[in-house]
């Protein structure tokens, strides 16, 4: 058949936008001091003002936040992204194309398949329609709408490079059967639909195969049919098990299958037996060759993970085995494959310190300091920083903030603190300070500034 045209996207992004939303997991608050896991990185106003010594400085007490994208399952508020978007969130929270932030409970998480349920509390909500990721093919129209790099509403198209790819170095690679695609996907686009030419999604935009941390050309997208049994599973049991046999397997090259006599390389050699598993109480041992599994011809040793993780503990499998020049059939009842946890933090607030040199608010551009003979001033400034914008000054006397009193950089820290572990509902992103400048007492209001989205 012969390309004639190119397709106009206008109508289906019009349609489905609504239904696209920015997720946001908000970390538990963090140390005074010390350095941020994996390294912080400053402002660079903050390395003009210190110079080696940033790094040395408390951190910003903000909490760390993921962000990227989801889209709304049905109308009574259910919304999917991905596991790695909130891992490690205390709070979650769903901001919808009207500008409304809702404050999300976490339903489920498969942290293997990298799925996250959320639930808001709303009623009316657009929803998307599903399409069937069975019947994608390489080749087709497929369409991304995302929040790469913060930038909400963004929408990206290629096509389709290729189907049931399984990811190097991913410990949820072996059950996923990714869909392959060219449509542009950055940090920020992570848990938003993949959709295709009739508005459908058919898949979760997921992972980015790069050197950089940037959009090399390949992206990975979880496919929707894969998405609705965990949900399903989620739903239903408030977790997903996949079946276990108990055996750790690599993929049969061309050399080990000639030297084996298979006809072609293909297939899952056993490299190790799991003690106490399903395969443990069976006849199959290191170095045979499992070539199918309930008459389903494996390609790779993924093959394998992919097929018994889609059957349930409980299940009876019939295993094809090649072992000794010949081949067998192992009828095998699979266990129940443990999930690996997904660790979410509680929200403690500090209850006493020791007051510090200064406090650094990084969100807002701005450094608190004691102040010579008692209370907080305020100390440096990020120039384009929101603190600036709203009209404070270094050296302005910190009297309040929220209308709490502050005497003591301990106390300044507490009150940041406590706004930044509620914040989510109206108003609660704005600051409200008092300050004493010439001899007055003046109210500044500046708001928290935008999230770092680190997450592809």
């Amino acid at each position: 058949m012969q390309v004639t045209g190119l397709p106009d996207f206008a109508q289906l992004v019009e349609a489905n936008a609504p239904s696209v939303v920015n997720v946001t997991g908000v970390s538990s608050l963090p140390p005074l001091s010390g350095e941020a896991e994996g390294g912080d990185r400053r402002h660079d106003w903050m390395r003009d003002l210190l110079g080696e010594r940033a790094d040395e400085q408390p951190r910003s007490l903000i909490p760390p936040e993921n962000d990227g994208s989801g889209f709304i399952l049905s109308e009574d508020g259910y919304v999917v992204t991905n596991a790695h978007v909130i891992a490690g969130a205390s709070k979650v929270f769903v901001r919808l194309i009207d500008g409304r932030e809702l404050a999300a409970d976490v339903v489920g998480i498969d942290g293997i398949g990298d799925i996250a349920l959320l639930k808001v509390e709303a009623d009316g909500l657009p929803s998307v329609s599903l399409g069937d990721s069975d019947t994608v093919r390489p080749g087709q129209w497929a369409l991304a709408i995302g929040s790469p790099y913060g930038f909400d509403q963004t929408v990206t198209a290629g096509i389709i490079s290729g189907l049931g790819r399984h990811l190097p170095g991913q410990n949820n690679q072996p059950y996923v059967p990714f869909i392959q695609s060219d449509v542009a996907i950055n940090p920020g686009n992570s848990g938003g639909p993949l959709f295709n030419t009739r508005g459908q999604v058919v898949g979760i935009n997921a992972q980015i195969f790069t050197e950089s941390g940037a959009f090399n050309g390949i992206s990975f997208a979880i496919p929707i049919n894969y998405v609705v049994d965990v949900i399903r599973q989620i739903k239903q049991n408030g977790e997903v098990q996949r079946g276990f046999l108990g055996v750790e397997v690599r993929g049969v090259n061309r050399q080990l299958a000639e030297r084996l006599g298979l006809d072609s390389a293909h297939g899952a050699e056993v490299v190790r037996v799991v003690e106490g598993s399903p395969a443990a109480d069976s006849s199959i041992g290191a170095g045979d060759i499992i070539l199918a599994v309930n008459d389903i011809r494996l390609v790779d040793g993924a093959g394998l993970t992919e097929a018994l993780g889609s059957l349930p503990p409980g299940s009876e499998a019939t295993l094809e085995v090649w072992a000794g020049g010949e081949t067998y059939h192992v009828d095998i009842t699979l266990g129940s494959l443990p999930e690996p946890r997904v660790f979410r933090s509680e929200t403690t607030l500090p209850e006493s310190l020791e007051d510090p040199e200064l406090v650094v608010i990084e969100t807002l551009g701005m450094i608190l300091r004691p102040l010579e003979g008692g209370g907080v001033r305020i100390g440096e400034l990020d120039p384009a920083g929101p603190a600036t914008q709203a009209g404070l000054m270094p050296g302005d006397r910190l009297i309040s903030i929220d209308r709490q009193p502050v005497n003591t950089l301990s106390e300044a820290y507490r009150e940041i603190a406590r706004i930044a572990h509620n914040r989510g509902g109206k108003g609660d992103d704005v600051v409200l300070f008092l300050v004493e400048r010439d001899r007055e007492q003046r109210f500044f209001m500046p708001a928290f500034s935008g999230n770092p989205h680190k997450s592809p």
